[in-house]
């Protein structure tokens, strides 16, 4: 096989891998729900995709928490080089991270609540600190979303929390898809430069064995 069919049948399979784990990293922002019960754990999600999943990055994370009845927001979370630190005494031993795992490269920035209390309604947001880095460059931006949380006796079923969740498995039933296209499309054309290959190596064998035979007569009639 010659060194043109191998980097033809290369190709496709390296634009393969590299689609597939595009898809692999692909980000669906979903709500938070809204609705806690007392006593209970609650996670809050919190969401924020890059507009360009190849591009590298890190991020910290900052929380903020207005209680229902009050104007400001109080700093109570900050995750920062995979390091959480609880800043509000009413959130001691009860806030975990619930967020991406093992990267500084955070898009879910969520937070568990631990024996929800009533006094936990309120308003959430999360602020993302995020730094994208180019080849020549950095670039350093923010997003920040909020969560209104309502604390029940007992749990109740809300509409946006259907809403929610349909569209949570309808973005990962379409991300599939996606996928399955894409690896479709891959099979067709490594197949097909597969098989270009091997006409080319066919075509190669039989000059090769077609000059051998010339040059075979060639010494008969010499002789």
């Amino acid at each position: 096989m010659s060194m043109s069919a191998v980097r033809r049948l290369l190709i496709p399979i390296l634009l393969c891998a590299l689609q597939v784990s595009l898809c692999n990293a692909a980000c669906a922002e979903v709500d938070s729900d809204t609705e806690a019960v007392v006593g209970a754990g609650f996670k809050v999600g919190c969401i924020s995709c890059k507009m360009r999943g190849e591009v590298e990055g890190s991020a910290s994370i900052d929380w903020f928490f207005r209680a229902k009845g009050e104007q400001d927001f109080l700093h109570i979370y900050n995750f920062e080089d995979k390091t959480p630190t609880i800043l509000d005494d009413r959130f001691e031993d009860r806030l975990d991270w619930n967020g991406s795992k093992n990267t500084d490269d955070i898009q879910d920035a969520s937070v568990y609540i631990l024996n929800v209390t009533f006094n936990d309604s309120g308003t959430y947001r999360c602020l993302f600190n995020r730094v994208l880095t180019y080849p020549y460059y950095e670039y350093s931006t923010k997003a920040s979303k909020l969560i209104h949380l309502t604390v029940v006796a007992k749990a109740t079923r809300g509409t946006a929390s259907i809403v929610s969740e349909v569209m949570m498995y309808v973005s990962i039933i379409g991300l599939q898809l996606w996928l399955l296209v894409e690896m479709i499309y891959c099979y067709r054309k490594i197949s097909a430069a597969g098989e270009e290959a091997l006409r080319e190596s066919a075509a190669e064998y039989l000059a090769i064995a077609s000059e051998s035979k010339d040059n075979c007569a060639g010494v008969q009639v010499a002789e």
